[in-house]
């Protein structure tokens, strides 16, 4: 069998990274989707990821047409598209009395219209090839609202819903849809919070600290793998315990 195909949104940073390198790892070809960065951040990327086998493309995720043209692109090199990550999420934080429309409509577009651009376009190939896998990157604040998050807390908790309701739709077709809702993960921006905010976070948490950007990769090898055909619709909280429900 040939080697599964993956993309991976937000594929440059922190958890997309890691989520990028754990796939290849795991055997498969992965592309990289992020936007047109600076060359440095790039380089610096493929630095990273050199000697595995992953690739880097450009894309708006917020873009509906960019989206069909980059599934085009990748069907049309590599021959498949089996697996997609939706990773890609940004923050635009106020409470809502102070919010512009701006900001919710720019994360309501990359945080939750991404992944309608994204399957809307990949589903069509992944049923005619009788496979699929796809995993949206959510968040326990879609599960338990954030202060300030208004926009961020209902696009993650959508995601819920089209996770679901996708996963419904193409049951029969050998593609499951799946979500991943990370806790706080230690990343470059919760190690720029003061470091008495960091404390309280921990505290919070049953396991004791904040989860590592490997913890929700190995959650997406896991959900991504060919032996995982059995479980659709379904959201793994990877949270330390943060958020448990049944």
């Amino acid at each position: 069998m040939s080697k599964r195909i993956a993309v991976v949104t937000g594929g440059i940073g922190g958890l997309g990274t890691q989520i990028c390198k754990a796939l290849a790892q795991a055997g498969r070809t992965v592309i990289a989707v992020d936007l047109d960065l600076r060359s440095e951040r790039v380089s610096a990327f493929q630095q990273e990821v050199e000697g595995l086998d992953i690739h880097f493309a450009a894309a708006n995720v917020g873009d509906y047409d960019a989206c069909g043209a980059l599934v085009q692109s990748i069907e049309a090199k590599y021959g498949a598209l089996d697996i997609l990550v939706t990773n890609a999420g940004i923050t635009r934080d106020a409470t809502l009395r102070k919010m512009q429309r701006a900001q919710w409509e720019e994360v309501i577009d990359v945080n939750l219209g991404s992944a309608f651009n994204l399957c809307g376009h990949a589903i069509n190939g992944m049923q005619a090839r009788s496979f699929g896998r796809v995993v949206n990157i959510s968040s326990v604040s879609g599960q338990t609202g954030n202060f300030g998050q208004t926009n961020y807390a209902a696009a993650k908790a959508g995601l819920h819903g089209f996770t679901m309701s996708l996963a419904r739709e193409v049951a029969t077709k050998g593609i499951t849809v799946n979500s991943v809702s990370p806790g706080y993960i230690r990343t470059a921006m919760t190690g720029a919070m003061p470091v008495e905010i960091q404390e309280k976070i921990t505290a919070s948490i049953p396991a004791g600290r904040m989860g590592r950007p490997d913890d929700i990769a190995r959650a997406v090898v896991f959900l991504s793998d060919d032996a995982a055909g059995y479980i659709t619709g379904a959201n793994l909280p990877v949270n330390g315990g943060l958020f448990m429900s049944f």
